[in-house]
């Protein structure tokens, strides 16, 4: 099973609809937020299932500000990160989806790409494909694949 992991896209597509069409056959597209309106572009140029949560900017999105997923045999909570408090740290929210059973979080709003793997929880932020904040400024995403096993392997990719 491979994934796509983007956020913070912000109305511009571009480097999505390229990133796409590089990785060829997606089972599954996660965007973490700050969407803009965007999303039937993001669908349409899928071609597999979306999901989406509410960003900070996302003003009128009827997206549910946080949403738990089912990835293989893992429990994910997908959230953009703001009510969080993120950009101070991802400890909070690491803390509440350990409380919610999760084994992985996935956040995006600081524009700053993290794969933080430990005993208790992943967390994932794959930065923003549009307006990176890292030291690099090179736009990234995440790709989560699912091996033979059952095991998640992630793999950040700048664009």
């Amino acid at each position: 099973m491979k994934v796509l992991i983007i956020s913070d896209t912000h109305r511009k597509n571009d480097n999505y609809l390229n990133v796409v069409q590089k990785h060829g056959k997606l089972d599954l597209v996660i965007h973490l937020g700050d969407v803009e309106g965007s999303e039937y572009t993001i669908e349409q140029a899928a071609g597999c299932p979306v999901e989406f949560v509410a960003g900070n900017n996302d003003f009128f999105s009827n997206f549910f500000t946080e949403k738990t997923l089912q990835i293989g045999k893992y429990r994910v909570m997908i959230t953009h990160g703001h009510r969080y408090y993120i950009g101070m740290g991802n400890e909070m929210l690491k803390e509440e989806a350990i409380a919610q059973g999760m084994d992985i979080v996935m956040y995006g709003h600081t524009h700053k790409p993290v794969i933080d793997i430990s005993d208790n929880i992943i967390a994932i932020n794959p930065g923003s494909l549009s307006y990176p904040r890292q030291e690099n400024r090179r736009p990234s995403y995440i790709i989560m694949e699912i091996d033979d096993e059952g095991e998640a392997r992630f793999s950040l990719h700048f664009v």
